[in-house]
């Protein structure tokens, strides 16, 4: 079968707007020019510089969001697994309004829920800091977590619980050695989802943040308007990306050894 020429022009235009000026990003990490017009030169001297001492304020950022991130994706998966499994046990008129505080998340504009984020804590007194950051990536972590782990409860089979009920096992014991292994993927699924929108949230996160709670999306915006070291931050980028390649490289190795080892033996 052969592929259609205008096919194959649009996937060619499609994959080298998505990935070209991820390509220019990393060249000019190593590009000598500190503007990154014209190639002067291959050096690593903008990943020197990004771990000097006078960078130290990248990395305290980029602390802030680790933690800020790995916190609320524990609290978004604690809250986003209880609702997700309220949602799919009770199907009342109570849950149907549930389900659209849940979905609303997804679907309403950054910059709106920025701006009544910061209203509200405004309105209740409360200063911004990393503790409003937290709540706000909390707040819009849980419906992803929520619709992804609802999604693995669709194909979830009730007599299951009910088995281990009849077998003498109490509510605890079936959570956690029944229901939670077999929602656990939707689990990691949606934790890795709200892990990465938090991680790299801008427009909230500048509605909300403080002083001295600065996170690496806003220090790099703040990098861009006003340093001159424009190479160190695609240095930055490049080993983010790398790291994220690198993730993934051992998530599929790691799936599919996994494969390998729960195919039969051919006789």
């Amino acid at each position: 079968m052969k592929h259609s020429k205008f096919a194959v022009i649009v996937l060619a235009l499609v994959m080298a707007f998505l990935y070209l000026p991820i390509v220019v990003l990393v060249g000019n990490s190593f590009n000598a020019s500190k503007f990154g017009g014209e190639w002067t030169g291959f050096t690593f001297k903008w990943y020197a510089t990004l771990f000097a001492p006078q960078n130290r304020a990248i990395w305290e950022a980029f602390g802030r969001s680790l933690v800020i991130a790995a916190t609320a994706t524990v609290a978004s998966c604690v809250l986003g697994t209880t609702a997700a499994m309220a949602l799919h046990r009770w199907k009342d008129r109570l849950q149907t309004f549930h389900y659209g505080l849940i979905y609303t998340p997804l679907v309403m504009p950054e910059i709106l829920m920025g701006i009544s984020l910061l209203m509200m804590f405004t309105a209740s007194g409360v200063g911004c800091g990393l503790f409003t950051i937290w709540v706000a990536h909390t707040t819009f972590c849980v419906s992803y977590v929520a619709m992804t782990v609802l999604a693995r409860l669709q194909d979830f089979d009730d007599r299951i619980t009910e088995a281990a009920y009849d077998l003498g096992a109490g509510p605890f014991y079936t959570f956690f050695h029944v229901v939670l292994p077999i929602l656990l993927p939707g689990i990691v699924a949606g934790g890795l989802l709200a892990f990465t929108l938090s991680i790299d949230d801008f427009v909230i996160t500048f509605f909300v943040t403080g002083p001295g709670a600065d996170t690496l999306p806003l220090k790099i915006y703040s990098m861009i308007k006003h340093s001159k070291q424009m190479p160190v931050i695609n240095s930055l980028s490049t080993l983010m990306l790398a790291f994220t390649c690198v993730l993934v490289a051992a998530s599929r190795f790691m799936a599919n050894r996994r494969n390998r080892h729960c195919v039969p033996a051919q006789k």
